[in-house]
């Protein structure tokens, strides 16, 4: 049986995805970047830090380590000079210039370095398929303008990801109301909450929707989009009609508490055709 190291961020991905591998019976461990815990209970995780990033590699492979996976938020750590190893000062210049050119190059850089130590780097999808849905309607009625404004969505955050700027958008009425930029969803879903009442040109319209999907181009081993239950209790409390997002491309976690509390809030859940 292949050994994975799930390398875990924050955020609620990591948790559901070491439960999945769990229940699956797969044989792996949890790593974490130092000063950025997860949530994974009774994980007894492996800490590591950038500066020493060659050790850590080492370390995997003497622990039988042939497959990783990353998931969950981290931050960029401040880097401490004088803990850099030797052999790890080998892979700055490759860092450093990733970072100058945004955070999915900087993420493809990473993922070669893993590969460069004959690592198989594997997608939240290929190890828990479960928590990436394919195409079709979970929860409420998806109406013609509904259509129209998640094409619209569509168009934009295509736009926007070639730009490396967001993987989300809420659009009402044809009109983008809110763009995912740094601060992430839960922000843009507050912004929209303020102010999509007032930016509706019709009243009595389309309420609009959120639409995620991952940017063109883009690794899917890395970064997926998720969605959870506080997005659907934000998009609730925005006013929107419904969330959409790009079929088997974007991550669900706690799908039947998002159908519920869709259900509950009259809100539809809608796996679009790319």
């Amino acid at each position: 049986m292949t050994r994975t190291a799930l390398i875990a961020g924050q955020g609620g991905l990591p948790v559901a995805l070491a439960a999945e591998l769990e229940a699956s019976g797969a044989d792996f461990l949890v790593a974490e970047l130092d000063g950025f815990p997860s949530d994974i209970a009774g994980a007894d995780p492996i800490r590591f830090r950038v500066e020493r990033l060659v050790p850590f590699l080492d370390l995997l492979v003497d622990r039988g380590v042939r497959r990783v996976a990353f998931a969950g938020a981290i931050r960029r750590p401040a880097l401490d000079p004088e803990l850099i190893d030797a052999r790890s000062a080998t892979l700055v210049p490759r860092l450093a210039a990733a970072v100058r050119s945004g955070d999915d190059a900087l993420l493809r850089e990473v993922v070669a370095i893993f590969e460069d130590w004959e690592f198989e780097v594997a997608g939240a999808d290929a190890l828990a398929p479960a928590l990436v849905p394919g195409a079709g309607v979970l929860a409420g009625r998806v109406s013609d303008a509904d259509r129209a404004d998640a094409a619209r969505a569509a168009a934009i955050v295509c736009t926007l990801g070639g730009l490396d700027i967001g993987q989300g958008a809420v659009v009402a009425q044809g009109l983008c109301l809110a763009l995912e930029t740094l601060p992430g969803t839960d922000a843009m879903l507050d912004f929209a909450a303020l102010h999509a009442a007032r930016l509706r040109p019709d009243p009595g319209g389309g309420r609009g929707l959120l639409y995620k999907a991952p940017k063109p181009g883009q690794d899917r081993r890395i970064d997926l989009p998720t969605l959870g239950l506080r997005s659907v209790e934000r998009a609730a409390a925005a006013g929107l009609a419904g969330i959409a997002w790009e079929a088997g491309g974007v991550i669900l976690l706690d799908r039947e508490g998002m159908v519920a509390a869709a259900d509950e809030a009259g809100l539809f859940l809608w796996a679009r055709e790319p």
